[in-house]
């Protein structure tokens, strides 16, 4: 079998974007219920607050798709949300993205050169392969999972289902697996 860099990058990042806004209504109502700030809450002082990790979830995958499609990745560190609405619109905005990909354009990143480039600089350049799944792909992960690690760490009732999503469809529903 062909290396299907669309299978390897797509679906996963799909499945992750669609229990980020499960998380976010689970996040907003606790703070609700009591009566707390969480858009400030961080797992370490040297680490971003909760709504960055939904900006950097954005720019991992669906931004990132058009900027390798370019030839080079720009983290964009603007328009960090500022409210639990604004994560919902940012997570939305990703998955229409992911979901307007096709193999043809993700396969087509597959060996074109990608620069990574911050403050004007290119600091690395990687096959497109291995910039999607050796960067992009671990930096998505690493923001899903800090996102929910701050909200579990608050004490927002949260299960590994709520951070997985539905990997298996229909099928998976009807399974009635607990995580």
């Amino acid at each position: 079998m062909a290396f299907d860099l669309y299978a390897a990058f797509v679906p996963t990042a799909r499945q992750l974007l669609g229990a980020l806004p499960g998380l976010i209504d689970k996040g907003e109502e606790f703070a609700e219920a009591e009566g707390i700030d969480l858009l400030e809450a961080r797992l370490a002082d040297t680490m971003w607050p909760l709504p960055w990790h939904i900006r950097a979830c954005w720019m991992h995958s669906g931004y990132a798709l058009d900027q390798l499609a370019a030839g080079a990745f720009t983290p964009d560190f603007s328009d960090v949300p500022d409210s639990w609405d604004a994560m919902r619109a940012m997570v939305a905005a990703a998955a229409d993205r992911m979901e307007a990909a096709t193999p043809e354009e993700i396969d087509a990143l597959a060996d074109r050169p990608i620069d990574f480039v911050l403050g004007g600089q290119t600091r690395f350049t990687l096959p497109g392969e291995r910039f999607l799944l050796g960067f992009n792909m671990p930096n998505f992960q690493f923001h899903a999972t800090t996102f929910y690690a701050i909200l579990r760490m608050k004490g927002v009732p949260l299960g590994k289902r709520d951070y997985m999503g539905n990997p298996a469809g229909p099928m998976f529903q009807q399974a009635g697996a607990a995580g």
